[in-house]
């Protein structure tokens, strides 16, 4: 059975399609495809069936990756569906978690830059209402995450019992 992914944000127009699509690049460049499944979420309901931002596809086309999908908002469903939940911010965390108030899923949630290896950030910052610089940002910070949760992934950092219920 492959991993399960889910990358969350507010919107799902920015830092999870962003987050889901350099994972997909790297799964791609691994040859991991049939290992690794992923996919993004937002906890609002604001741009359920918009295709990624913009700027944020401008800004991943510059390292070389094509941003694709629509948005649609986090169910409570997903907590069973995905192996590991990966929250953008602690407030997306906490969303999360609010639909799971038995606490049965908790151990699958996680933040992002838990698995940076190079930028200190505790949070992905939501680059929305920002420039040009914020979307690279995000995209070099998303680059370092996807980057640290691949290895550990495939270090076996992940063991079943870590991502199955």
């Amino acid at each position: 059975m492959p991993y399960k992914l889910l990358f969350v944000c507010l919107g799902n127009i920015c830092r999870s399609p962003s987050a889901e699509n350099i994972m997909n690049y790297l799964i791609e460049q691994n040859n991991l495809g049939e290992e690794i499944i992923c996919d993004s979420a937002g906890t609002s309901s604001y741009h359920i069936g918009s295709s990624p931002d913009r700027r944020m596809t401008a800004a991943a086309a510059k390292r070389g990756i094509t941003l694709q999908g629509q948005a649609r908002q986090f169910d409570a469903l997903d907590l069973h569906e995905f192996d590991i939940i990966l929250a953008m911010d602690k407030e997306n965390y906490r969303d999360i978690l609010s639909l799971d108030p038995q606490g049965r899923f908790q151990h699958k949630v996680r933040l992002m830059c838990d698995f940076c290896r190079h930028h200190p950030d505790a949070e992905v910052p939501d680059p929305y209402y920002g420039g040009v610089a914020g979307f690279d940002y995000v995209i070099e910070l998303l680059l370092d995450a996807c980057g640290g949760l691949l290895a550990d992934i495939q270090s076996g950092q992940f063991q079943s019992a870590d991502v199955k219920e």
